[in-house]
């Protein structure tokens, strides 16, 4: 059997969720675990619905009623007949959120967004599932969020793998084809959590790990992964082969077409993870393997914008020791801040992070008494993968450098 990936960009419209059912099709009787995101820009619209409801927004209602019409209007263009299942499922997921949305909210961010935002997954794979099955795709729709099961770290959930091997091997597959959420898990308390920003790219590798699958496809707008975002670099180059390690640098490094996560269940079992174009879906796209020969060959860059240099300084000063180096993790670790970068000098400690307001004043507060913090925000970090000298002088030409690091394969450059 396979897993099959589809984001956000791949189920955007009533043509794209058409095109699924094409690529499946492609597969005839091969059992096939399909993991969907939210469609379109859906996740950034329950983000703002979020924020709504922590600031008690007016503009709430609004919010909601312009989601409705966004997947109302995909279900009347797939489907010439009204669907009263269908239409049930999805009133009951509306009546969830709009029930969630009078509740006094928490004081909790990440606890409140993981109650909402995981609403765009259960949309998308109840109009997905419904649509496949009346266009002979049969297949079933199962629950993510009974099958990924997780602690209750918010937003950045931990697997609980046992729990979740024994859950997934435990599916009763009715049909070829299963359909499920990417990005959301749940906890033993019935609470819904996420596995972290583009996290349907872990789900899927999470099931093929336990299901013992043949292979991963993640299916993109793009023809597999490119050695640049082309938001940001012109003449961007298709990688026909990496292998694990090299993926798992660039992922690590913020290379937005893998989720950091995802290599890793993956390689434990030898699954290969294809990257392909949902565009042209017979195109071999990138391989990702225990195949390292093509590793180096082109150079890669990865450019990270609204990133904060924050640096901490003891207010006696006293050298930084390991003693505060291990307090100040320990809070970011509490707070969900995840270091880019990070420097030390005498009596000078600086990380690099996304810029995160609400976590940044948190970060202040809690060890403002015993550091002086200062941070510059507004800063650009760009990665570089097999550099030279050349490439470096391009690209930061006219820039400031604050903070440089290099080591043999890789140079990290954060710069206004």
């Amino acid at each position: 059997m396979q897993v099959f990936k589809f984001g956000g960009a791949s189920v955007k419209n009533a043509e794209a969720v058409k095109n699924v059912a094409h690529i499946l099709g492609l597969h005839g009787d091969e059992k096939i675990l399909v993991v969907v995101s939210a469609m379109g820009k859906t996740t950034n619209e329950l983000e703002k619905i979020v924020e709504g409801y922590i600031n008690q927004s007016d503009d709430l209602k609004t919010l909601v009623d312009s989601l409705k019409k966004y997947h109302s209007d995909i279900v009347n263009q797939l489907f010439n007949e009204p669907n009263p299942s269908l239409n049930e499922a999805l009133e009951k997921i509306f009546g969830y959120l709009e029930k969630r949305l009078t509740i006094p909210p928490s004081d909790n961010f990440d606890l409140n967004y993981d109650q909402i935002v995981p609403v765009g997954e259960l949309l998308s794979t109840k109009i997905i599932a419904s649509y496949l099955n009346l266009n002979s795709n049969l297949c079933q729709w199962v629950d993510a969020r009974k099958l990924i099961l997780t602690d209750s770290r918010f937003r950045k959930a931990n697997i609980d793998w046992e729990l979740t091997e024994m859950a997934i091997q435990g599916l009763d597959w009715e049909q070829n084809i299963l359909v499920t959420q990417g990005f959301i898990g749940g906890t033993k308390g019935n609470f819904m959590t996420t596995l972290g920003r583009e996290g349907s790219d872990f789900t899927a590798a999470i099931f093929a790990n336990a299901l013992n699958a043949k292979s991963v496809t993640i299916w993109k707008d793009v023809p597999g992964v490119l050695n640049a975002d082309p938001k940001y670099f012109n003449n961007t180059e298709k990688l026909e082969e990496i292998s694990y390690k090299e993926a798992i640098e660039l992922a690590y490094y913020g290379a937005s077409v893998i989720h950091p996560k995802t290599i890793k269940p993956l390689q434990n079992k030898k699954i290969p993870l294809h990257v392909k174009s949902f565009l042209n879906p017979e195109e071999l796209g990138t391989v990702i393997s225990e195949n390292f020969e093509k590793d180096g060959l082109i150079p890669c860059y990865i450019f990270k914008t609204n990133q904060v240099l924050v640096s901490f300084s003891t207010k006696d000063f006293a050298f930084i020791s390991e003693k505060h180096i291990s307090q100040i993790f320990d809070t970011l670790y509490g707070l969900g801040l995840e270091v880019n970068t990070m420097q030390n000098s005498a009596i000078n400690f600086s990380i690099n992070t996304s810029f995160e307001k609400n976590k940044l004043e948190a970060l202040m507060k809690v060890l403002e008494n015993q550091y002086a913090i200062k941070y510059n925000d507004g800063l650009d970090l760009l990665t570089i993968r097999h550099y030279n000298d050349e490439i470096i002088k391009v690209l930061t030409k006219g820039r400031k450098i604050l903070l440089e690091q290099r080591s043999r394969n890789t140079v990290r450059l954060l710069m206004r």
